[in-house]
């Protein structure tokens, strides 16, 4: 599918719109996965939380007749997307069950400066300049205000943040991996196959290390935490971003990314209650400038 428009001009009004209300869904992710630890084990959240997409999704591609058949070059490839997908998962599940929802979010919006570091090897045409090493700069700094923060109150831990950094790293290589592949596939094909792929040892780590999948009979915001996270988030949210891209090219998009960290510490205070100490503030600062920073530089060098 080729954009309508082109890479890195402005988004009409509209999408700008549903853009940055987009990126406020995906800011709450950290917190609906907080409160869905209240009533479930790590791993049996996450398993509920991509069967209830997968279900959604074949439930919308049967209403649109969206193609599922892959060929079998495009099967190894989604095996392989799908092993990153579950270790990153996986590690991006557990650490933020050992870390405030506010932490988790803004150490998992690193993820474009991981990105751009892959992509300056693995992608042509993608190199990092020096504006975007200022950018790479900020972004983990304020990470780093972040892991060296001394938590009074148990909420947040080193080994949490640590563990989301490594979901982060492996989250950018399946996606500069994506970005080679994907003109070969339907956005629902790169969406769904690895959610299906991965479920079974979602399940099977559920049944191993969640000491006990239902920690308690789950309550009316567990549900809808759930919920949110598999309807909104994994099956709507994921669709509709890829979509996007796919008719207005990726520069466009990631210039309202910094959103997402604003949004996320937003909700985690007001929330969970989280914590809002200086070094949570210096590192939303840090954050979302490295944001603006290399995506106003990837406007201006298409421009």
């Amino acid at each position: 599918m080729k954009n309508s428009v082109t890479e890195g001009s402005s988004l009409p009004a509209d999408a700008a719109l549903f853009t940055i209300f987009l990126c406020i869904l995906f800011g709450a992710n950290a917190v609906a996965m907080k409160i869905s630890f209240t009533g479930l084990g790590v791993f049996t959240s996450v398993t509920l939380r991509f069967t209830i997409a997968i279900t959604a999704l074949l439930i919308w591609a049967k209403w649109k007749t969206k193609p599922l058949v892959v060929s079998s070059l495009q099967l190894k490839q989604l095996l392989l997307i799908s092993s990153i997908f579950f270790l990153q998962m996986s590690c991006f599940y557990h650490g933020q069950n050992l870390t405030t929802a506010s932490h988790g979010i803004l150490i998992a919006n690193v993820l474009p400066f991981v990105v751009m570091i892959f992509a300056h090897f693995f992608l042509p045409n993608d190199r990092i300049t020096p504006r975007k090493i200022i950018g790479l700069i900020l972004g983990f700094c304020g990470v780093s205000l972040l892991i060296f923060e001394k938590s009074s109150n148990g909420l947040s831990s080193l080994s949490g943040d640590l563990t989301i950094l490594c979901a982060i790293i492996l989250w950018g290589c399946n996606v500069v991996y994506i970005k080679k592949i994907i003109k070969n596939y339907h956005v629902l094909q790169i969406t769904i196959y690895p959610m299906i792929f991965s479920v079974p040892l979602f399940l099977l780590s559920a049944i191993i290390w969640d000491s006990e999948m239902v920690i308690c009979a789950p309550s009316l915001p567990v549900i809808l935490a759930v919920l949110y996270l598999g309807l909104v988030t994994a099956s709507f949210g994921f669709i509709m971003w890829n979509t996007l891209i796919q008719k207005y090219g990726a520069t466009a998009l990631h210039s309202f990314i910094f959103i997402m960290p604003v949004s996320g510490v937003f909700l985690g205070v007001l929330v969970l209650g989280d914590p809002f100490s200086l070094n949570l503030l210096g590192a939303i600062v840090f954050v979302t400038s490295g944001l603006i920073v290399i995506n106003s530089h990837a406007q201006k060098t298409i421009k």
